[in-house]
């Protein structure tokens, strides 16, 4: 049985190139930056949440939530292959228990603070936003679309930003967790315009202050899908 499932609804995906020297720190032992055509994101993810179940229970009060993420994206060789994932900076959501049973049992670096969002389709335009408080300051981002989806395209920076199917977390030094996530392959909306107001280095440490000087190079807006988690595996090097 799956660790979680879940459906998650309407991604936001604002992606920065940097230097990976600023990630150094961060990555978990046994993988390497996954590198894009010479480039290295750091992506802001926004997204909901719905129909959570942890081994299959729905836990009341706590299966619709909003989730805002700073990732970046790794791969490890193993027998024979390459499998690509995200680390993740730090998730935001607004429910504590999440926050506990994230950090409790996955060794996340999940918090917790008042969030809201929108959905919303005027005119054929589908406006979808997240945002949080944090010290009495609001965060978002923003996106508007058109309201048709669209297949991603083999090779795009689009695809690789959309294609990573686990996750790895940095332990220790010598310590790794991995674990899967399962979804089928998503479709896009095309982006009309976006606005993007986060204090970087308010919500997620120095190390981030430079992404408050940066533009994003691309921002996406995914449609979604069913997705499970699968139970974690430590890696131990």
């Amino acid at each position: 049985m799956s660790f979680l499932t879940a459906q998650w609804k309407n991604l936001i995906m604002a992606n920065y190139v940097i230097n990976p020297e600023n990630l150094k720190k961060y990555i978990p032992a046994g993988t390497e930056f996954d590198i894009w055509n010479g480039k290295c994101y750091v992506s802001l993810v926004g997204f909901l949440f719905r129909d959570t179940r942890v081994l299959g229970f729905r836990i009341p009060k706590h299966t619709d939530f909003e989730e805002v993420n700073l990732r970046f994206y790794v791969k490890r060789f193993e027998n024979g292959q390459w499998k690509r994932g995200v680390v993740f900076i730090q998730e935001i959501v607004p429910k504590s228990m999440i926050t506990f049973v994230a950090n409790t049992f996955y060794k996340e670096n999940y918090r917790t603070l008042f969030m809201q969002h929108q959905n919303k389709l005027e005119a054929e335009v589908l406006k979808v936003s997240y945002s949080w408080q944090n010290q009495k300051k609001t965060n978002y981002i923003s996106v508007n679309a058109y309201d048709f989806i669209s297949p991603i395209e083999e090779g795009s920076e689009a695809e690789f930003i959309m294609e990573h199917y686990f996750g790895y977390t940095k332990y220790s030094k010598d310590e790794t967790y991995e674990y899967e996530v399962k979804h089928p392959k998503w479709k896009q909306y095309y982006i009309k315009n976006y606005e993007i107001e986060v204090d970087f280095e308010n919500t997620y440490g120095k190390d981030f202050a430079f992404l408050n000087n940066l533009k994003p190079t691309s921002v996406f807006l995914a449609e979604g899908s069913e997705i499970n988690v699968e139970n974690k595996r430590k890696i131990i090097l």
